[in-house]
């Protein structure tokens, strides 16, 4: 063989060395998948992860669901926090009533996929849309919000996500849609919308009362602001504004309660979100409300509980780096060295 036959293959193995790191690394190396007697696919997370019914709420190694409270403070944290407005609080965005929050709704067997029409269809999964006959939107049926459809297929975990739908005769429109592969650490493509301004999931960051009920939240919240910068950071994929002022957030940009903030002097309910809220932080998704933290509807919760979280101001927060969390910039999963649980 001659030297430079001899490179080639050479060259061809260091190729493909990499590729194969590269697709081991973007693996959900924290779920375990089997098959059931009939055919259906059940998956047990690591402990820690969170869950829906018998499906991990992504793998339990991903950013949504990683502790946050020893990385450094971002440079430009208080630059948010004064844009922000230091004495703003915090607004539980969801409650007992069906039309507060964001509803999730199980996928019932048997649910035939819809062709959904969407503005941003370059920008959509353009696929068929399991959509029960009646399913639960954001704002309820003739809400003029988000309305927002999140759909679990707990068969396959597989989450629907859409926004701005409705109905267009026996059919559906919309303005963007995804699906998401729940045991994945993928990221949207760049530059790609979800159902959210950011590119990311919404289901991840919702706060749900079967989670809350066990004392725990192990993820962080999805909320948002009014006024967010042209720029996005790692896990976001996209932008939603024209704000190139850097005293803004950018969509992404992680923030966590200071250490120093007494939880205690909070009822049980907002208690356990704001010790979330302390670990585990809450991520910039979308323009809004400012400081609106995203949950789903539930007769359970109690109102007077969460409207006391009013009591946490912005200037109680501070903005979190977590660029040594990242890994890979098309993977959610977070580098092992990068941060202390």
């Amino acid at each position: 063989m001659t030297s430079q036959r001899k490179m080639n293959w050479i060259g061809l193995g260091v190729i493909a060395a990499v590729l194969l790191l590269v697709y081991v690394l973007l693996q959900p190396k924290s779920v375990t998948r089997t098959t059931t007697p009939t055919g259906s696919v059940q998956y047990t997370a690591a402990a820690g992860g969170p869950m829906f019914g018998s499906c991990p709420v992504l793998p339990a190694d991903n950013v949504w669901n990683t502790r946050i409270d020893k990385l450094p403070r971002a440079p430009l944290s208080q630059s948010y926090i004064d844009s922000i407005g230091p004495l703003h609080s915090v607004h539980p965005d969801f409650g007992t009533s069906d039309i507060s929050g964001i509803p999730v709704t199980p996928i019932p067997a048997g649910t035939v996929g819809q062709t959904v029409t969407f503005d941003y269809a370059e920008e959509s999964d353009n696929v068929p849309y399991p959509i029960p006959a009646d399913p639960r939107i954001e704002g309820g049926l003739q809400g003029m919000g988000d309305r927002h459809i999140l759909l679990v297929d707990e068969s396959r975990c597989v989450l629907y996500e859409i926004f701005a739908a409705q109905r267009k005769g026996d059919g559906w429109k919309a303005g963007s849609g995804i699906v998401v592969d729940m045991t994945s650490n993928a990221l949207r493509p760049e530059h790609k919308t979800s159902a959210d301004a950011a590119g990311l999931p919404i289901l991840p960051g919702l706060v749900r009362y079967d989670e809350l009920s066990t004392g725990e939240i192990r993820h962080a919240i999805r909320f948002t602001l009014p006024q967010t910068q042209a720029a996005y950071v790692w896990p976001a994929r996209h932008v939603a504004s024209k704000l190139v002022s850097t005293n803004y957030a950018p969509l992404g940009q992680r923030f966590r309660l200071r250490s120093s903030f007494d939880v205690q002097r909070l009822p049980p309910q907002a208690r356990v979100i704001a010790t979330a809220l302390k670990q585990y932080g809450m991520i910039l998704a979308d323009n809004g409300g400012a400081l609106y933290l995203s949950g789903v509807p539930d007769s359970r919760w109690s109102d007077d509980d969460l409207h006391k979280l009013s009591q946490i101001k912005a200037e109680d927060f501070e903005a979190v780096d977590e660029s040594a969390l990242r890994l890979l910039p098309d993977s959610g999963r977070v580098n092992p060295g990068g941060f202390t649980r």
